[in-house]
C-alpha cells in the first residue's frame, strides 16, 4: 500500500514540475504584455496547480485517515497511534488487548448493538482530523473502514477511544441506561518527537517489546459502585474487574489454540477439557452432582443410604469373620486330630496299605497284622510292638561303672519305653507317655491294685478311658473342648487329660505349671530344683549315696507340640543337674541300645537334657502322689470344675 502511495507521489510531483515550467514560462511570456485581469489568472492557477499537487502527495493512514507528509513519519504514526496504544471497548470496561482481540470481542460479546459498532459516534476512525487539531464525527460524516473490514462485521479502528456516558438528565438526547455519543480524539504528535521516538526504537528494539508487553498488561480499574461483574463471552460472575479482565484474557489467548487443536467440550456446561479422559472425569462430577441433588429432594434419604451402607458394611465384615473363624478352626481340626479323617486304627491301616503298594509288605501280611491289630483294639490291651523293657535297669547299672563325674544320680521305678508307630505318629506322643507312667505304676503296690489291666493299655482303650473320666464329670472344660470325644479321631492329649484319667482311677495327681522362664537365657532352672525335690522325696533323709534308685514313678512332661517322661536326674560335681528322659518319638532300635554296655554311652546322649537345651516358654509336669480315698476321689471331681494349676514362680 505504501509502495503504491509513493509511486503515485512520484508520478505527481513530476507532473508538479513540469506545470510549474509551462506555468513559468507563461509568466514571462504574459510580463511582455502587461494586462492585469490575464496575470492574476494565470497566477492563481499557478497557485492552485500548486496546493493541487502538495495535496496529492500527502500520506494518508489508512485506519484513522491522518495525512502526513514522508513515509518516515508515516511509520512513526502506525508505530506509536495503531502499534504500542491500548486499545479499549467502546461499549464495556475491557482495555489493554490488540486490535484483533479487540474485533473478536465486539462481535462475540456485543452481537445484540451491531448498529453501536458501525456508529461513527463509537468507531475508532478519526477522519476529517488534521495534526494538532481533535474534530468531532458526526452521523453525516462516516470515516471510511480498513480494507478488512466488510459492511456486515463489527469492526472497531485501533484509536484510543473512551466512552464517556452522559448522566445528567436529558443531556445530548441520550435515555437513561443507553451509552451516550462518543467523540474520538487523536492526540498528535510534532515530526521531531516521532522521529525521536523511532530512533529511540531502532536502537533499543528489546526495551520496546518490553514496554509493549507493559501496556498489553494494563487493566482498567472497574468502578467502586459495581459489585457483580459478568463475562461477556461466557456469562460467568466475577467479584472484581481484575478477575473478570484476567478470565476475559483466558478467553482470548485460548480461542488461537483451540482453532487448531481437538476440542473435547463438555456438552453440559462448555468447558472444554485438555483430552478425553479428562472430559468424562469432568462429566460424572456433573452426574454425580445431579444425582445428589435429586436424593436431596427426598427427606431423609441422606440418612437412609447412610445406614443402609453401614449394614451391608457391617453384615460383610459379619461374614468375613465368620469364615475366617471356620477357616482357623479347621485349622486346628486338622492339628489337634479332629477333623474326622479317622483315629488309630484307620491310620495303621492306611499305612500298612502304602507298604503293600511300595512292595514293602506282602498281602498276606498285611491280613496278618490287620487282624491282630484288631484283637488287640477289642482286648484293650498294647500289642507290645513298640515296647521297651528294662531301660531304668540298664540305666542303673551303666552309672554304677560310669559314674565318675557324677556326685548324685536319681532314677524312677522301673519303667518300659512305648514309642510312636505307624498308626500314631504325628499326635501321639502324649498316649505314649501316659502308657510309660502306667507301665511304671504297675510295679508299685499301692498302684497295681487300683489298675485294671495287668498290662499298658491300647491307644484307643487311653481314650475311652479319658472319655468315662470326663463322663464322671471331671474337666468338663476340657471335654467340651474335644466335644467329649476321643475314639476314633487323632486327637492331642496333654496335662490336664493325664490328670483327669489318673484322678478317675483314684489316683492323686497334681499338675504344676512352670509358666515362664526363670533363668538367664529363657531357661528354667527352678523345674530343675523341683524335679531335685521331688526324687530326694522319695529317699532316707540322711546324706543320700551317690547313685539312688528310688519307688517314685516317673514325671510326666508337657510342652507346647510335644511331651516326654522324666526317669532321672544327675547333679555333677560343679553344681550343674541334667534331667533322663525318655522321649516317644526315638525309635525302638534307638532305645534299645541303652540294654547294651556298648552303645549305653553315646545311646545316652539322647537321655540326657541340660537347662540349655530346654528354652520353651512354659512346662508342665504331672507328677503322681498316693492314692486317694473314695471320698477324696469326689472332692478332686468337683474341684476340676474349674482345674487349676499350681504356678511355679
Amino acid at each position: 500500500m505504501v509502495t503504491v502511495v509513493c509511486l503515485s507521489a512520484g508520478y505527481i510531483l513530476l507532473l508538479y514540475v513540469i506545470i510549474l515550467c509551462c506555468a513559468c514560462t507563461s509568466y514571462h511570456y504574459l510580463e511582455l504584455f502587461p494586462t492585469d485581469s490575464v496575470f492574476l489568472t494565470l497566477k492563481c492557477l499557478c497557485v492552485c496547480v500548486c496546493v493541487c499537487v502538495c495535496a496529492a502527495a500527502m500520506l494518508t493512514c489508512e485506519i484513522c485517515r491522518e495525512d502526513v507528509m514522508l513515509e518516515e513519519d508515516m511509520r512513526t504514526h502506525l508505530l506509536l497511534s495503531h502499534v504500542e496504544t491500548n486499545m479499549h471497548c467502546p461499549l464495556c470496561p475491557l482495555s489493554g488487548v490488540s486490535y484483533d482481540e479487540l474485533c473478536f470481542h465486539i462481535s462475540s460479546a456485543h452481537p445484540e448493538e451491531p448498529h453501536r459498532a458501525q456508529d461513527p459516534a463509537v468507531s475508532a476512525s478519526t477522519s476529517g482530523c488534521s495534526a494538532g487539531t481533535n474534530a468531532a464525527v458526526t452521523e453525516s460524516k462516516k470515516p471510511r473502514m480498513p480494507q478488512s473490514c466488510t459492511a456486515g462485521d463489527s469492526c472497531v479502528t485501533r484509536d484510543s477511544l473512551r466512552p464517556e456516558h452522559n448522566s445528567a438528565p436529558g443531556g445530548g438526547g441520550s435515555s437513561t441506561g443507553e451509552a451516550a455519543s462518543v467523540t474520538p480524539t487523536l492526540t498528535t504528535r510534532s515530526p521531531k518527537t516521532r522521529r525521536e521516538l523511532v530512533r529511540h526504537r531502532d536502537e533499543d528494539r528489546d526495551g520496546v517489546k518490553a514496554v509493549h508487553r507493559e501496556a498489553k498488561q494494563t487493566r482498567l480499574t472497574p468502578p467502586g459502585e459495581e459489585e457483580e461483574f459478568s463475562c461477556p463471552m461466557c456469562g460467568l460472575v466475577c467479584s472484581s474487574g481484575f478477575i473478570l479482565q484476567g478470565h476475559v484474557e483466558l478467553h482470548l489467548q485460548e480461542r488461537p489454540a483451540a482453532e487448531g487443536e481437538k476440542r473435547f467440550e463438555c456438552p453440559m456446561c462448555s468447558v472444554v477439557c485438555s483430552d478425553s479422559f479428562s472430559l468424562q472425569e469432568h462429566v460424572e462430577l456433573h452426574l454425580d452432582h445431579e444425582a445428589a441433588v435429586n436424593s436431596a429432594g427426598s427427606p431423609g434419604s441422606d440418612l437412609k443410604l447412610a445406614r443402609e451402607l453401614q449394614r451391608e458394611e457391617e453384615h460383610r465384615r459379619r461374614l468375613e469373620e465368620t469364615q475366617q473363624e471356620g477357616e482357623e478352626f479347621k485349622k486346628l481340626q486338622r492339628q489337634f486330630g479332629l477333623d474326622g479323617s479317622g483315629g488309630y486304627s484307620r491310620q495303621t491301616e492306611r499305612a500298612m496299605e502304602r507298604a503293600v503298594a511300595r512292595g514293602l509288605m506282602a498281602p498276606g501280611e498285611f491280613h496278618c497284622k490287620r487282624a491282630e491289630m484288631m484283637e488287640s483294639l477289642a482286648s484293650g490291651v498294647d500289642d507290645g510292638t513298640t515296647r521297651t523293657q528294662g531301660v531304668v535297669r540298664a540305666l542303673y547299672e551303666y552309672y554304677q561303672t560310669e559314674c565318675k563325674d557324677h556326685v548324685h544320680v536319681w532314677l524312677c521305678a522301673a519303667t518300659d519305653h512305648y514309642c510312636s508307630s505307624a498308626g500314631d505318629r504325628g499326635w501321639g506322643c502324649g498316649y505314649r507317655n501316659l502308657q510309660m507312667l502306667l507301665s511304671s505304676l504297675h510295679t508299685i503296690e499301692p498302684y497295681a491294685s487300683l489298675l485294671q489291666e495287668n498290662a499298658a493299655p491300647s491307644i484307643p482303650r487311653v481314650q475311652s478311658m479319658i472319655e468315662e473320666a470326663w463322663r464322671a464329670g471331671l474337666d468338663p472344660h476340657g471335654a467340651s473342648h474335644f466335644n467329649r470325644r476321643l475314639q476314633g479321631t487323632r486327637a492331642w492329649i496333654g496335662a490336664t487329660e493325664i490328670y483327669s484319667l489318673l484322678t478317675s482311677l483314684g489316683i492323686s495327681a497334681r499338675i504344676i505349671d512352670f509358666h515362664k522362664p526363670t533363668g538367664p537365657a529363657d531357661t528354667h532352672p527352678r523345674l530343675f530344683e523341683w524335679v531335685k525335690q521331688y526324687f530326694l522325696s522319695g529317699g532316707s533323709t540322711r546324706l543320700p549315696p551317690r547313685l539312688i534308685r528310688t519307688s517314685l514313678p516317673p514325671l510326666y512332661l508337657q510342652h507346647q507340640g510335644h511331651s516326654r517322661s522324666i526317669v532321672g536326674l544327675e547333679q555333677r560335681r560343679n553344681g550343674s543337674l541334667c534331667l533322663l528322659l525318655l522321649d516317644p518319638s526315638s525309635s525302638a532300635s534307638d532305645t534299645r541300645k541303652l540294654l547294651s554296655v556298648d552303645t549305653a554311652a553315646p545311646a545316652l546322649r539322647r537321655v540326657r537334657r541340660f537347662p540349655g537345651s530346654l528354652k520353651h516358654k512354659q512346662y508342665q509336669v504331672v507328677s503322681v502322689h498316693g492314692v486317694m480315698s473314695a471320698e477324696e476321689k469326689q472332692i478332686s471331681i468337683s474341684k476340676s470344675r474349674i482345674l487349676c494349676a499350681e504356678r511355679i514362680p
